[in-house]
């Protein structure tokens, strides 16, 4: 999988990471049990901080989409699940679009409240 990042976007490239790791996972560019690459080589290709790309696995982990294990790295977990992620990544995108439109949270459950058949 090629990873790209946008230093001049708002994003933050850890995040940048981390959503083109979950990507990989909704395309099935990478599969349950598939290794990412190591943190300082990514690093390295990427011409970032060792420690952004640290970051960028350790929300993954936190998400339950990889394991990081020490001598065998970063790991895709066996029960990732890309359909569940899909969704959580489009529920990120609506969440993120109705905060900079101003919406409270109790807006956006009855938007998609409203939303449902």
């Amino acid at each position: 999988m090629l990873f790209r990042v946008d230093v001049a976007a708002a994003e933050p490239l850890a995040d940048q990471i981390a959503a083109q790791v979950r990507g990989g996972v909704v395309r099935g560019e990478l599969v349950p049990g598939e290794r990412l690459p190591p943190a300082r080589e990514l690093a390295d290709v990427l011409d970032v901080n060792l420690h952004t790309v640290l970051r960028a696995y350790a929300k993954l982990r936190d998400e339950n989409l990889i394991e990081l294990r020490r001598g065998r790295g970063a790991v895709v977990r066996d029960d990732a699940d890309a359909t569940r992620l899909r969704l959580v990544e489009l529920a990120r995108r609506f969440v993120d679009e109705a905060r900079r439109q101003g919406l409270r949270e109790a807006e956006m459950v009855a938007i998609v409240k409203e939303a449902q058949p």
